[in-house]
């Protein structure tokens, strides 16, 4: 049995420990499934500590085994690593020295607290009742996820965890507390592409082009307007989000291209309706561009499911946080 105040002192006692990693890890990200740098110092770590490991899963992702290592009661703490392309602005001793690439999702931070979590167990190995795995997870940000790509190559093991326990940073929630939400969360997100085909041709010669960035910004304002919020009101009332974050069509001042690429997100919280709207989408798209003269082709990468938090579980772990940490 843990004593949970010797356990909350140790905590407290890595505080700088923990705070030097982070920013560490700030200042190296990488990019998804080449976080090789930042698994090396989380091997480093963990073989400082003499916990036990595996490695190697979808090329940089890592399990680290804590109490009984044969037993069938078995849960997991699990934090992802990769960073985004994001180019830093921040003036701080610890921004990102690496061009063009930040830990802008606060994945220095899941990395930080799944180690944290995992030095800190150690110290209590003898007196946990089954075995915890602390999954260390590539790829998070792009799709397919490195989540997926560890569970098609077995790394979670024979029998799979009974619970998987993770977290998210909140930059709106004021430092020093913790949030809980059972049920469903976050929503599913999917990828969106389109291309978008015309005429290409000399600005100075309007009869001889279709530009198909006019059919584009036809289809974006068609898009947005069959998926408001009270359209969408009108499948469910569950909220849904499409926004797009990339155009690009490589024409010139007077050069009309040929094609322009769309890139965005949808995100829903229903899978029924995330199917239709896949198809609504489709539709407006391609009929809007046939009305201009035009063509359109959409492909969808589909994302993982909505979230939805065991609420037994969620429930236990708010009641233990209290308990650790009051309810302020």
């Amino acid at each position: 049995m843990i004593n949970v105040n010797t356990l909350t002192q140790k905590a407290r006692e890595m505080q700088a420990q923990l705070v030097e990693w982070r920013r560490h890890l700030h200042m190296h990200p990488e990019l998804s499934f080449n976080e090789y740098q930042t698994s090396a110092f989380v091997k480093t770590v963990l073989d400082k500590h003499k916990i036990s490991y595996s490695d190697g899963w979808v090329k940089t992702g890592i399990v680290a085994t804590l109490g009984k290592k044969n037993s069938d009661a078995c849960i997991a703490i699990r934090g992802d690593m990769d960073a985004l392309p994001i180019q830093e602005q921040n003036i701080c001793d610890y921004r990102s020295q690496n061009a063009g690439i930040m830990h802008a999702c606060g994945h220095d931070v899941h990395t930080t607290c799944a180690l944290g979590a995992a030095v800190l167990l150690k110290q209590f190995e003898d007196s946990i009742n089954g075995k915890i795995i602390v999954v260390f997870q590539p790829g998070e940000e792009v799709l397919p996820g490195g989540a997926s790509l560890m569970l098609n190559e077995g790394a979670l093991g024979n029998p799979l965890p009974k619970a998987i326990l993770g977290l998210h940073v909140f930059p709106e929630m004021e430092v020093g507390n913790l949030g809980f939400r059972e049920g469903e969360y976050m929503a599913s997100s999917d990828e969106i592409y389109l291309t978008v085909k015309g005429k290409g041709g000399h600005a100075a010669m309007p009869k001889q082009y279709n530009s198909p960035l006019i059919i584009a910004s036809k289809i974006l304002l068609a898009l947005e307007t069959a998926f408001s919020e009270e359209k969408t009101a009108m499948h469910t009332q569950k909220p849904t989000v499409l926004a797009f974050g990339k155009i690009e069509g490589k024409g010139a001042t007077n050069i009309i291209p040929d094609s322009v690429e769309i890139a965005g997100t949808f995100r829903a919280m229903d899978e029924n309706w995330r199917a239709r709207a896949h198809e609504i989408m489709a539709t407006i798209a391609r009929e809007t561009a046939n009305a201009s003269g035009g063509q359109a082709e959409l492909t969808i990468l589909k994302g993982y499911p909505a979230l939805t938090n065991h609420v037994a579980l969620t429930q236990f772990c708010k009641k233990e946080a209290s308990t650790l940490w009051g309810n302020s």
